[in-house]
């Protein structure tokens, strides 16, 4: 932000994000989630990885003993189930959530698919809202407002497959 001679408050302008929120986070006195780091992200004109470390290995198949973590300071656990395809198109990631854990509303072009392996989750796009329980999935444009969140008293493991990929390796 201030390499690129901007204010909180121009960033916040262009993220959508509170100018606060943006100045705790750099200070390091709160945790941005995967969608306020997307958010920023589109805002600087930057890659989400500038903001995280994500294994390049290039590697096609994943072992269930070595699941790739994506490094980001959250009480969410995110595994990367994507390969390092260059100009990959969607990102496939499992998400372990603890109760009480909700994602802010977010919007962004694309399609999102959720799956829920285990637990339950309150999730909505758009005007619907349901609760989804192991088994269970949602697909939808991700342009509608959309969000998730655990009301439940035990963690929630989701599979999220989306298009475009945040995580997409140039040529």
């Amino acid at each position: 932000r201030k390499g690129l001679g901007l204010t909180l408050q121009q960033l916040a302008n262009m993220s959508g994000l509170s100018a606060p929120f943006i100045s705790q986070a750099e200070r390091d006195l709160t945790t941005p989630s995967l969608v306020s780091l997307l958010a920023l992200a589109k805002a600087l004109d930057v890659e989400i990885d500038h903001f995280m470390l994500i294994p390049d290995n290039g590697d096609i198949v994943h072992r269930a003993d070595d699941r790739k973590i994506i490094a980001v300071d959250s009480p969410v656990t995110y595994y990367d189930l994507s390969s390092r395809l260059v100009n990959r198109e969607m990102d496939v990631i499992l998400m372990r959530f603890p109760p009480g854990h909700a994602f802010p509303v977010d919007q962004r072009n694309g399609e999102d698919m959720l799956y829920l392996v285990s637990g339950e989750l309150r999730a909505s796009a758009g005007q619907t809202e349901t609760v989804l329980q192991a088994g269970d999935s949602m697909h939808f444009d991700s342009r509608l407002p959309h969000s998730a969140r655990n009301d439940s008293d035990e963690d929630a493991v989701l599979l999220y497959v989306g298009t475009p990929s945040a995580f997409r390796q140039k040529k």
